[in-house]
């Protein structure tokens, strides 16, 4: 099937991070536990897998702020294979757990770099070789900036000693030599992350399973992107930004979200055939099958906002060239399996953006319920080239939503849904389904009927989001029952 293609054809879909899965003792891994969720998903007629963004995170856990846009978030890694290896010590990791605290100590996956040397054979050795030289790209800026930041206590990189900072070429020789083995550590890190990665992707497909990926349209100031590619972004001499990236305010919330993003200089990426677009996109077309672009509508134009400001209120949008943007990747690519985050504030410019090069947008029942019938979320004014959902990782649960109306919205939606005998949530799993959305994506949370306290996120907040886990024991023989029906009852 051509890869474009993969978003014509009815299928059910489940969105779930990496680190939602069961783990008793720290974040969700790609381990076994991964293995078993794909096992699930086949079993129950499953046929996409969407995650969130896999990359480095910031302190907040966010996986939309990430220290590269490259990256794979080390802390995913399976602990137990590098064991089963023998390039970790049974004293070295906690093998029934897989703790999050073993990566904490900064300390185990240099151990598991050291048992590698010693312990593993020439054609890994070789692999290891293949892949940084395969990824040199990004990966050399990417080892040595987190050598660099770990170097100074964590702090951004525009609090660096100056010649660090401006990459001053004897600067950075001089890093490289002294940093040799930490870099080396990293790119091991990275080479780990990647090889499982590749076995999940390889073993999810194999059942059937597509797997989703998510791309933020921004990056993080504080990255290796930015302090290695200072021209792509917009920033003055000092390497400082003079405007920031985020939303107005909207429906989530109503002072808008500032971001703190830097914005793109796309002049020079213009004059650069976006070049810096294209290894991106590259890297993400390797590790999934469907791609998702957050905030889509900043391909026409984005929300600036003067970095002086503390919230979003005092913006303006500033154009992008989207389409030319759009039209390099299909050179380069060919159409590719691309959805459109198109939520929020959208124009016409945007639709006829995403209209231009067929991208399905995206539809989330929890909006559709409030307006009149000629509200964009509700069911009957759904396209097929759409990807529809019950809610998304910046909603509440589907069950949490419900229990917060009123009674005169709740008997609106009985009304409108013919006052079906199923209960919420499965009552909008089954209406997401039933639609003539070819792509219908369910949030975990919902499949296990949970409440408010099992979001995952909560945007224009920074405390208790991303954390959320899931346990085996949540999910019933009786959900299970009832999910696999509703996609064999609406072909999916």
């Amino acid at each position: 099937m051509k890869p474009a293609h993969l978003l014509s054809k009815r299928r059910a879909g489940v969105l779930l991070h990496i680190s939602s899965l069961p783990n008793n003792h720290g974040k969700g891994n790609l381990g076994k536990e991964a293995y078993n969720f794909v096992n699930f998903l086949a079993d129950v007629g499953v046929k996409v897998w969407q995650t969130l963004p896999l990359g480095v995170t910031h302190a907040d856990n966010s996986p939309y702020q990430c220290l590269s846009a490259y990256a794979g978030n080390p802390e995913l890694i399976d602990l137990l294979t590098l064991y089963e290896k023998g390039w970790l010590q049974e004293s070295d990791v906690c093998l029934e757990c897989n703790a999050g605290q073993c990566f904490k100590s900064q300390c185990i996956l240099s151990k598991a770099f050291s048992g590698f040397e010693v312990n593993a054979t020439v054609d890994e050795k070789q692999e290891f070789a293949d892949f940084c030289h395969n990824k040199a790209n990004w990966l050399n800026d990417y080892s040595l900036f987190i050598a660099l930041r770990k170097q100074f206590s964590s702090v951004c990189w525009n609090q660096w000693p100056t010649a660090l900072k401006q990459r001053e070429p004897a600067a950075l020789k001089e890093a490289r030599r002294k940093l040799a083995l930490p870099i080396k550590t990293i790119q091991f890190e990275q080479f780990i992350f990647f090889k499982q990665w590749s076995a999940l992707k390889t073993y999810a497909n194999e059942q059937g399973v597509l797997l989703f990926g998510d791309i933020p349209i921004f990056v993080s100031y504080d990255s290796a992107d930015v302090w290695a590619n200072r021209d792509v972004f917009k920033l003055d001499e000092q390497g400082e930004m003079p405007v920031v990236a985020g939303v107005p305010p909207d429906y989530f919330s109503e002072t808008g979200q500032r971001w703190g993003n830097p914005h793109y200089d796309w002049n020079y990426l213009r004059e650069s055939n976006f070049a810096w677009w294209l290894e991106r996109m590259q890297g993400q077309l390797e590790m999934f099958d469907i791609l998702r672009i957050d905030h889509f509508r900043g391909f026409e134009a984005a929300w600036e906002i003067p970095s002086d400001e503390e919230t979003a209120i005092n913006g303006k949008w500033v154009k992008a060239p989207g389409a030319l943007l759009l039209a390099a990747l299909n050179k380069a690519f060919g159409e590719i399996p691309l959805v459109a985050e198109d939520l929020g504030i959208i124009t016409e410019e945007v639709d006829a953006l995403r209209n231009d090069f067929k991208l399905p947008g995206m539809k989330i029942l929890q909006f559709a319920f409030g307006d009149t019938a000629g509200n964009p979320y509700l069911p009957h004014n759904f396209e097929k080239n759409t990807v529809a959902y019950t809610g998304t990782h910046d909603n509440d649960t589907t069950l949490g939503w419900f229990d917060s109306l009123t009674e005169e919205e709740k008997q609106h939606i009985d009304h409108y849904l013919g006052y079906s005998k199923a209960s919420m949530p499965y009552l909008l799993i089954g209406t997401v389904f039933s639609s003539v959305a070819n792509l219908a994506i369910v949030p975990m949370q919902d499949i296990l009927e949970l409440g408010s306290d099992y979001r995952m996120n909560t945007p224009g907040t920074t405390e208790g989001n991303w954390s959320w886990q899931f346990s085996w024991d949540q999910l019933t023989d009786k959900q299970v029952k009832k999910l696999s029906e509703l996609i064999e009852m609406f072909a999916r």
